[in-house]
């Protein structure tokens, strides 16, 4: 029996072993759903708290004088990861592809970014591209995973989603301006319009556990911006990359990064579509059903 199946069998086990209790009361079956919920959020980031971890680690234990370079540490880490990931069937191959395209998209930014001093990398190594290490790139990827993941664990489907044009012209442009502003005037403040009129009439459906639930798509969006603002507060702390501001004494990523993210974010899910396609459901169809039980 490889991991992914031995998982599902001890999530079966729990649930025969907790159902009874959930079932209760009503505010018991909230409680144990609210449960699964942070569960399944904590499974489908599994490779982004699998990196975070290593940035922790490897920035209180790492020998100054190691032979080898922290960051060169962690590409190895990082490759080892995807490939347990991709042995155990925990990723698809299609999944770790597309995530791979987002890392090289990733990557090419970094390049420039950081070539015009918009961050920068303090410690050496001999894995990067001039300024870069490469270890940042599977951060880009850490965000494709937990969206493919997500919507695995969670049967995502999609009510009011615009044309599939719209999203791929939102995330070019969004990607596009990211290198454009340094010598054009910065649209990203019509590009968050853009964001509101073709999500703003979106919602999800998930299923926590076994009733359907919603959520605009909107607010989906900027909370995932949120919590890798968050993550990217944990990895300036570790020095794994700083900020201008930062070079002199941490200080809180500046909020503004949260607007960045939430564009980046945007190729990101689009490029996820490409291996799962947005299942559109009607408005409010089946909203609050519930319905059986599937194993993550």
């Amino acid at each position: 029996m490889n991991l992914k199946d031995r998982i599902k069998g001890q999530v079966a086990r729990f649930d025969t072993f907790a159902r009874p209790w959930a079932e209760r009361s009503p505010w018991h079956g909230w409680a144990y759903e609210f449960l699964l919920f942070g569960l399944k959020q904590a499974w489908a980031c599994l490779f982004g708290g699998a990196m975070l971890t290593l940035l922790v680690l490897t920035h209180y234990l790492w020998p100054a004088d190691a032979p080898v370079a922290r960051y060169d540490v962690l590409v190895v880490s990082a490759i080892v990861i995807q490939g347990l990931l991709l042995a155990t069937r925990l990723e698809r191959t299609e999944e770790a592809v597309v995530i791979l395209i987002f890392h090289v998209v990733g990557t090419v930014m970094e390049i420039f970014k950081t070539a015009h001093g918009s961050w920068s990398y303090p410690e050496a190594s001999v894995l990067r591209i001039g300024g870069v290490p490469l270890f940042s790139g599977f951060m880009y990827a850490c965000v494709g995973s937990y969206m493919a993941r997500a919507i695995r664990l969670f049967e995502i489907r999609f009510e009011a989603y615009p044309p599939l044009w719209g999203p791929w012209v939102l995330a070019i442009l969004s990607y596009a301006n990211f290198f454009s502003h340094h010598y054009l005037p910065d649209i990203r403040w019509g590009l968050f319009a853009l964001s509101g009129l073709l999500f703003g009439r979106a919602w999800f459906q998930f299923t926590p556990d076994r009733t359907i639930r919603r959520m605009p798509m909107l607010i989906g969006f900027l909370l995932v911006a949120l919590f890798i603002w968050i993550a990217e507060n944990v990895g300036t702390f570790t020095a794994a990359w700083l900020y201008p501001s930062q070079r002199d004494g941490w200080s809180l990523v500046p909020i503004g990064k949260l607007g960045s993210w939430y564009l980046l974010m945007m190729l990101s899910f689009v490029l996820v579509t490409l291996v799962h396609r947005p299942e559109r459901v009607p408005a409010r169809a089946r909203a609050g059903q519930a319905v059986a039980p599937v194993s993550p």
